[in-house]
């Protein structure tokens, strides 16, 4: 399976104030997935298949409060606590639009988003799962009933990751669900090579692509 990332831009912000003190609740709602269309990545999600995940991951996240986002762009589907910014509080369908809402939380991450919000900034979500792709008879990639969120969507400020071979490496990396552990793993050799792009500065990265293109072929 692998890890497939989309994001939708057109979110937004709400604002609710408590009584107590005037403090205020951070709110972010938009449509977090859509179905039946061809996204900007070239894929397609059938609303079938995201209306039955979207149904297992409210009852098993949404509805205990355990239905968290991230601040960014994570490399894999496991949620980093330290990284939580927001909270999903609901994921419901509308056609072929499956809208969300998030309340920000009072977490470091969280902090970073409200004062974000505060100065007017522009943010996405960005919904993230695994699942396999086939191409259909249009020739589009088409979202497997495979599929499972990792996150109904994690607040991003940039939906265009900056280098496209590195959002390949980390969305092509193939992942083992361990039933024994109930997490999930990435294939050891291309975590490792994803692990030293990461330290390489933008300049690195640009000279030595063309060699860890090749590296990355030989996984596959």
């Amino acid at each position: 399976m692998k890890l497939i990332c989309e994001v939708n831009e057109d979110i937004q912000y709400v604002t609710e104030a408590v009584e107590e003190g005037g403090k205020k609740n951070y709110f972010i709602e938009g449509i977090f997935m859509q179905g039946d269309i061809k996204n900007r990545n070239g894929r397609m999600y059938p609303s079938g298949v995201i209306a039955k995940e979207a149904a297992r991951y409210t009852k098993e996240f949404v509805n205990k409060k355990r239905a968290f986002g991230e601040l960014g762009h994570p490399d894999g589907p496991t949620i980093n606590l330290d990284r939580v910014s927001h909270m999903i509080t609901s994921l419901k369908q509308e056609g072929s639009n499956f809208v969300g809402k998030a309340k920000v939380m009072d977490t470091p991450m969280g902090k970073v988003v409200k004062s974000l919000m505060d100065e007017g900034a522009t943010l996405g979500v960005s919904s993230r799962g695994m699942g396999s792709l086939k191409q259909n008879k249009m020739g589009i990639m088409e979202v497997q009933n495979d599929f499972m969120l990792a996150t109904a969507g994690d607040i991003v400020a940039d939906p265009s990751a900056p280098n496209a071979f590195v959002k390949g490496v980390m969305e092509g990396m193939e992942w083992i669900y361990d039933v024994a552990s109930g997490s999930w793993r990435a294939q050891e050799q291309i975590e490792e090579m994803a692990k030293e792009m990461k330290t390489l500065s933008p300049k690195q990265l640009e000279e030595n692509k063309l060699t860890l293109f090749k590296r990355y072929l030989n996984t596959i």
